[in-house]
């Protein structure tokens, strides 16, 4: 129980600080020498390219990872985010939206909170060995919303400014350094996996330390972007993205990993994470393309920010599912 609190208390200390530095900034009760903006990204590159790296190291070069089975886990990931676009745009031709409120469906339902909030959980809950896991789940993440999530909205959307051919994609998606240090974290945790070199003993406590650390920042910057005023003109929407985020695609995913035996491996650890990571809600990126292509930004943020707050009820649930077996 005493996970469940912390994990709570980390989200809604975070979002309370962003938002609330958001609030006196905006009614100049706080005069800052940087903008909101430059805050944000200080702390998202902080967490993502210093800190959140070294953690995905020392968790996957922990991992024991004996079953080639678990080689399936990445692609369940990426199947998990094609599904909830699927199911976004079947909604959004059966609510009859306009292209730009059906492109931000569609990014909502596809796009999920699996790095930030999927990763903490997962370490508060099942320890380093189930955040070690998120890093092969999330593995092909970025790739798919570079190159599917994107290019779809896009579709929905007015024309970019930018008018970016498929090579100039490909070469902004190789050069991400979001992505690069994110893949390259990976690929050393796997290397000194297969070394046999045994892990310092400070590792554990240092990733007791930054693992939290890490998730806050980026809750908090998250929150210094945070808009509440929206949600009721777009409930419909938002029920319906949270139907699909919250039960159709966990009932899906969770079916999947158990015919694949998960359940039997690592004392049902890897079911667990596929659990866990398949019930997060809509992530932030998902802003993302309503602001590049026009779509309708208001009704991404209304969604991003109910399936947020709708997680503080689905974390017990989830608690209790994944310590009953």
């Amino acid at each position: 129980m005493g996970q469940l609190l912390f994990t709570i208390g980390i989200i809604l200390f975070g979002l309370s600080l962003g938002y609330g530095v958001q609030f006196l900034v905006k009614y100049e009760i706080l005069k800052l020498p940087f903008s909101l903006n430059q805050i944000r990204l200080f702390l998202l590159k902080a967490a993502l390219l210093f800190i959140m790296p070294l953690t995905v190291v020392g968790a996957i070069w922990m991992v024991k990872i004996k079953e080639l089975r678990l080689l399936t886990l990445p692609f369940l990931g990426i199947f998990a985010i094609l599904l909830g676009g699927f199911l976004g745009m079947g909604a959004a031709k059966i609510f009859k939206l306009e292209r730009k409120q059906a492109g931000s469906l569609f990014t909502c339902s596809s796009f999920t909170n699996i790095g930030t909030l999927g990763g903490l959980i997962c370490f508060l809950f099942l320890g380093e060995g189930g955040f070690g896991l998120v890093s092969i789940y999330k593995l092909f993440e970025e790739t798919v919303y570079y190159t599917i999530g994107f290019p779809i909205a896009k579709l929905y959307g007015e024309k970019s400014t930018e008018s970016e051919s498929r090579i100039k994609w490909i070469k902004r998606l190789m050069t991400d350094p979001f992505i690069l240090v994110s893949i390259s974290s990976i690929g050393v945790g796997v290397l000194l996996n297969l070394s046999g070199i045994q892990r310092p003993a400070f590792y554990q406590t240092m990733n007791s330390i930054l693992i939290p650390f890490g998730a806050l920042l980026l809750i908090t910057s998250i929150g210094l972007a945070m808009k509440i005023n929206q949600i009721k003109n777009y409930l419909r929407e938002c029920l319906t993205v949270s139907l699909i985020k919250f039960f159709i695609i966990p009932v899906v995913l969770t079916s999947l990993a158990y015919c694949l035996n998960y359940g039997k491996m690592g004392g049902g650890l890897p079911l667990k994470v596929v659990i866990i990571l398949s019930s997060m809600p809509v992530a932030f990126n998902a802003l993302i393309p309503p602001s590049l292509y026009h779509l309708d930004l208001d009704l991404a943020n209304s969604c991003w920010l109910f399936t947020t707050s709708l997680l503080f009820f689905i974390l017990p649930i989830l608690y209790t599912v994944v310590h009953s077996f």
